[in-house]
């Protein structure tokens, strides 16, 4: 996988901005480090994860959106709800036109993450992770997930999720931010 593939689709994001992609190195599962590689490498979906893990549900922020051909494209970061903490960044690709119209809705108000809403509405899917990575953060990974200071490495997968019909729903990008601020 190129660099461009591996943080597909948040390369879609960076080209239409002009920015270059940040450094990025494919890891094999087992080189992903603790308390990454417990949090990443699987293949469940990351909210339910996420929020088992910090103990509190999580919401949407959105930092841009494009959508068309059927499909809805977002660079995200997801928040601690009442706290507001960042606890991953990164980008999704959604086929629109294979969800349930109630989920579709769901997906266009732009609140809640993805694996938030096939939970609620009930759609069977599947996570499978193609590609983990570190990758060191620029300006945008680094603001979207309010980090400061020294550049640090970073850990992340690149995801697909699937319907019960062996359809894709979802290419999704998702980068975690540092130990300390897990």
């Amino acid at each position: 996988m190129t660099p461009h593939s591996i943080l597909y689709p948040l390369s879609e994001f960076y080209e239409g901005l002009g920015r270059s992609l940040p450094a990025v190195r494919r890891l094999a599962p087992e080189e992903t480090p603790e308390p990454y590689r417990r949090l990443l490498v699987h293949n469940r979906d990351m909210t339910p994860t996420l929020e088992a893990e910090h103990g509190r549900t999580i919401h949407l922020r959105p930092l841009m959106r494009e959508a068309g051909n059927g499909s809805l494209s977002r660079m995200v970061t997801l928040m601690l709800d009442e706290e507001e903490k960042a606890v991953e960044m990164g980008a999704i690709r959604i086929f629109l036109s294979r969800l349930p119209a109630e989920a579709r809705a769901s997906v266009l108000e732009h609140r809640d993450p993805f694996g938030t809403i096939l939970e609620r509405h009930g759609v069977a899917h599947r996570s499978r992770p193609v590609a983990y990575f570190e990758v060191t953060p620029d300006a945008t990974i680094r603001e979207a997930l309010g980090i400061a200071g020294a550049p640090v490495l970073l850990y992340g997968r690149r995801n697909t999720i699937w319907n019960s019909s062996n359809h894709t729903l979802a290419e999704v990008v998702e980068i975690l931010p540092p130990v300390d601020g897990i």
